[in-house]
């Protein structure tokens, strides 16, 4: 106990009851030698088991929370030379070289039974840490965050170091899930993001913190999905409102395969008429509220504008003869509508986005006052 206070700094920080502990350990397994070589003889020391029973039993299993590999490592390396040093005042010459022998062989099963203790713990704490993450997960999933969400994320190493996104795809078959959500993460930190991951179904849900543009963050990890579209929901404050982007992502995923062209991954925005189609509350809303009644707000022409070149089969000139306009006319409306919702009519892509919207808008029956 003197030698460890002298040359352990670590063991003179811990606290009074986990030093009483350490030297219980060591303790034991010096006991469990004696008794060993006072029974067996020559026969192989005890491992596996048995010997981390005897050994490491008498402690509670939180303090390899408290010491860890390295440091009990070196417990047991100062154990065994101060047992050598004492060797020779304790016994007979003719004796000390059988005994120094034992205790070799002894130290060795400690260091195997050692790196089992600590093996086990590892497969303890890390099968809790993936029920404590999916529990996170399905929190986020099911709207309910409340005030452990943000404390058992930060459990798992949450650093919560700026906005939040969800990613939504499908398993990939041919990966370990452990190994998948290991990979994630490391590609994650490698983008400076952190991320929780879980599997429900048939679908993997990935949350990062850190995203600045959701396309590009969930494209650092989407090469770890399955088959098949992979979707990011909105960017969302923190970890709190992360099921706001669950939600779209959710939708979003549900409905992709309306858009087989789709890029991977894609945004849960860019797939707002499937959603729509697919009767998503929330992207009907979005329509109507960001692309219909500010095109209604802005100019009549615009919506009027729009409904002729559709319906003109996206003819500039048939447009404008329908309208009695200049076919510049036509060309510097539509781009007014484009800057102003975000979405060209000339773009094929966009123009059914716009269709949509209309569609919804007049079905809604809201108007600007």
């Amino acid at each position: 106990m003197a030698r460890m206070e002298q040359d352990m700094p670590w063991f003179r920080e811990l606290s009074a009851e986990d030093r009483s502990w350490v030297g219980q350990i060591v303790q034991a397994g010096i006991r469990s030698f004696v008794d060993w070589y006072r029974q067996a003889g020559d026969a192989p020391a005890p491992g596996g088991t048995a010997l981390a029973a005897s050994v490491f039993g008498a402690a509670p299993r939180a303090l390899a929370g408290v010491i860890n590999l390295q440091q009990t490592v070196d417990l047991v390396r100062l154990s065994i030379d101060v047992v050598e040093n004492n060797v020779e005042e304790l016994l007979d010459p003719e004796d000390a070289a059988e005994v120094m022998g034992a205790v070799l062989r002894y130290a060795r099963e400690v260091a195997f039974a050692t790196a089992e203790v600590y093996a086990r713990a590892a497969e303890v704490r890390g099968a809790w840490d993936a029920r404590l993450e999916a529990l996170v997960v399905d929190a986020v999933l099911r709207s309910d965050a409340d005030e452990t969400l943000l404390s058992r994320a930060s459990a798992l190493g949450w650093a919560g170091r700026g906005d939040v996104a969800v990613v939504l795809g499908s398993v990939a078959a041919d990966r370990r899930e452990s190994d998948t959500f290991e990979e994630v993460r490391r590609a994650a930190r490698a983008a400076g993001m952190d991320a929780l991951c879980a599997v429900q179904g048939d679908r993997q849900v990935v949350v990062l913190g850190g995203v600045t543009e959701p396309r590009a963050a969930a494209a650092a990890v989407a090469h770890l999905f399955g088959a098949g579209p992979v979707v990011v929901g909105p960017v969302i404050g923190d970890l709190g409102q992360a099921h706001v982007s669950a939600r779209a992502a959710l939708s979003a995923h549900r409905a992709a395969a309306g858009w087989p062209q789709a890029p991977r991954p894609v945004r849960s925005s860019d797939l707002l008429p499937e959603r729509a189609l697919a009767g998503d509350g929330h992207a009907r809303r979005h329509l109507v509220d960001e692309i219909y009644l500010p095109l209604l707000q802005a100019r009549g022409t615009l919506i009027e504008t729009i409904s002729a070149y559709f319906e003109q089969g996206s003819s500039l000139e048939a447009t404008a003869r329908t309208l009695f306009v200049h076919p510049n006319t036509v060309r510097y409306r539509l781009r007014q509508a484009a800057e102003l919702t975000g979405f060209s009519a000339t773009d094929a892509r966009d123009a059914f986005t716009l269709e949509i919207a209309l569609v919804l808008g007049r079905q809604s029956g809201r108007s600007v006052l």
